[in-house]
């Protein structure tokens, strides 16, 4: 079935629970309010649904390929590519300034997840470029920024971020290519970068790799890693493009999924040296690679979202066509469409409850993210600093996890027909894979909600989070609706296990590490289960309070529903996770080694 960008929820998440008309208050932000919102989404829906969309299932049948050191992508992905960048949304979120548009996250990221559900393999090369264009404008010379934003801005040139190697994967300590100083400041790059997405493509004009080496005499560890502008192509003064730099894919990788996205093997300096540019100061690398990775990591969770949107939609149009057993409770007296059927029903709906909560807690967090950046009073972006910080290893590891859940639903749901590859229902179980994989895996994710988010302040940030939530249990409390006195039990257990949980951390991640980060992906899966709920308790509140009105009557009706679903379909999985956490570490740390 073809793909419908769903802006009607996004609208809502955006409006009611990111409250948009407050980010359109903000310094810069003047014209960003609804009206632009669902303008923008409109295109950029018909962008994707007509043009992107259709590319996906032919991509993953007839991926890019690599020939005599070219890379060619799929069939009219190159394209669509100008399509998308003539249409200036590569720049939609990045400063006019450099050509940009200028808008909040909040808009930005329901275009993102628009672009995801059209076809993830294609996104990925602009989610690499936003990134590099956030490195480069919080570390870049003026120099460097006037040289290579603009170009990527406009979509002319695309960006990669080049931190794995062979050796090296999550660890970074062990990062072994290295750049020696030039008498003109440049540097010399020699090495090997693997998992290198969109690292060669026929798409753009240039590509400008960030890379992370280490200078000659650096210190050993994280400490003497130093971030490079390796560009494929070398710039003149001019800006035009001079020779060739001595960057290659030497190999592509044969993936699980994502098989439209060219992920590379790049060798640099196999004839004499890659030119690059040093980025910020020496040995301060990291730090700013992980601009970039946050910018990715929460992109990364949109993707999730994105995901399970598409994979849901495909499921509801096959529950809708396919005829099979007469009901169970006799309304019917003939085969009926399997949507019919009480387990099918409770699969959408689980599919559906999943990502309009992850899509309710992203773009919560996108309006944090806007405010921390734009708000006027310094306190205030301190704030929602904090809250972005807590909630982006939730975006990115319970939005993509989830997507696993969907999207083997999605296949569920088609029975037999979705493990056959021409229905398309197993692209997406497929490409969601490597969503809990790549930018930090989910563990790392949980590493990082434990280590700085939880145990560094003693919980403080955690605990705060859960007495916001209580206001939102008050509000239950004060409806008469069944469905918010529902939703008010399983949320009002949910923050109480999550609270247990943050009081084991704090006090056990010092004297017992093992055991506290044996539970680590679990925490993350109920905080981001709590999280998600809560504001699906928040939606609820809104769709009754708007239930009276007559044009939007049917669309609120559907979302108490599918509150009500998360309330007792996953906002009620939380305690059982807290008895894991809690009481279930000594059965994975009491195992020996040499049982396995």
């Amino acid at each position: 079935m073809s793909y419908r960008a769903p802006t009607k929820d996004m609208l809502f998440a955006m409006t009611e629970l990111a409250h948009l008309e407050a980010v359109a208050q903000l310094p810069g932000f003047e014209d960003a309010g609804p009206d632009t919102a669902a303008a923008v989404l409109e295109e950029c829906a018909r962008l994707n649904e007509d043009v992107i969309a259709p590319l996906n299932w032919e991509g993953d049948k007839a991926p890019s390929f690599l020939k005599d050191g070219q890379v060619t992508t799929s069939a009219g992905f190159k394209d669509a590519f100008r399509q998308f960048a003539q249409g200036g949304w590569q720049g939609l979120q990045h400063p006019s300034a450099f050509g940009g548009q200028g808008l909040p996250k909040t808009i930005g990221a329901a275009c993102g997840e628009i672009l995801n559900s059209a076809n993830l393999s294609f996104a990925l090369c602009p989610l690499l470029t936003d990134g590099a264009i956030e490195a480069l404008l919080t570390a870049g010379s003026e120099q460097q920024q006037a040289t290579y934003i603009p170009k990527m801005v406009d979509g002319t040139w695309t960006g990669t971020m080049n931190l794995t190697e062979p050796q090296a994967g999550s660890d970074l300590s062990l990062v072994r290519t290295r750049a020696e100083p030039q008498p003109d400041g440049s540097y010399k790059i020699f090495g090997t970068k693997i998992y290198i997405t969109y690292g060669e493509h026929d798409m753009a004009e240039n590509i400008v790799h960030l890379v992370l080496a280490r200078v000659q005499g650096a210190p050993e560890g994280v400490k003497g890693i130093s971030l490079f502008i390796v560009p494929k192509y070398l710039v003149q003064p001019d800006g035009s493009l001079g020779q060739r730099n001595d960057v290659h894919c030497v190999s592509l990788e044969h993936k699980m999924g994502i098989k439209a996205s060219p992920t590379a093997v790049l060798q640099y300096g196999d004839h004499g040296g890659a030119i690059g540019y040093l980025v910020g100061q020496e040995n301060r690398g990291l730090e700013y690679m992980f601009i970039m990775m946050n910018a990715a990591r929460y992109a990364v969770g949109v993707q999730g979202i994105a995901i399970s949107e598409r994979a849901y939609q495909k499921a509801v149009q096959y529950a809708r066509d396919r005829v099979q057993s007469r009901p169970v409770d006799g309304s019917m007296n003939s085969a009926a469409p399997i949507i019919h059927h009480p387990d099918v029903k409770r699969m959408l709906l689980t599919m559906r409850a999943v990502t309009e909560g992850c899509r309710a807690m992203a773009t919560v967090a996108a309006a944090a993210f806007d405010a921390a950046h734009a708000h006027p009073d310094a306190a205030v972006r301190a704030q929602n600093q904090a809250f972005y910080e807590f909630m982006v290893p939730l975006v990115k590891g319970y939005s993509t996890e989830m997507s696993l859940e969907v999207t083997s639903l999605g296949i569920q749901v088609h029975g037999g027909m979705g493990f056959i590859e021409e229905t398309g229902a197993a692209q997406y179980y497929r490409d969601a894979k490597i969503l809990t994989i790549y930018e930090g895996t989910t563990a790392i994710q949980a590493n990082d909600l434990i280590g700085r988010k939880t145990a560094r302040d003693g919980g403080a940030g955690a605990r705060g989070l859960a007495a916001q939530i209580e206001f939102t249990e008050q509000a239950l409390a004060a409806s008469s609706s069944i469905h918010a006195r529902a939703m008010l039990t399983r949320l009002k257990s949910a923050r109480q296990a999550f609270l247990d949980v943050v009081d084991f951390v704090v006090a056990q991640s010092k004297v017992n590490p093992n055991g506290v980060f044996a539970g680590s992906v679990p925490y993350l899966m109920l905080a981001g289960n709590l999280m998600s709920g809560w504001q699906m308790a928040r939606a609820l509140l809104v769709a009754e309070d708007k239930l009276g009105q007559a044009q939007d009557a049917e669309f609120m009706k559907a979302k108490i529903a599918t509150c009500r679903v998360y309330a007792d379909h996953i906002l009620s999985r939380a305690p059982g996770l807290r008895d894991a956490i809690v009481e279930g570490s000594e059965g994975v740390t009491a195992m020996a080694f040499e049982a396995f």
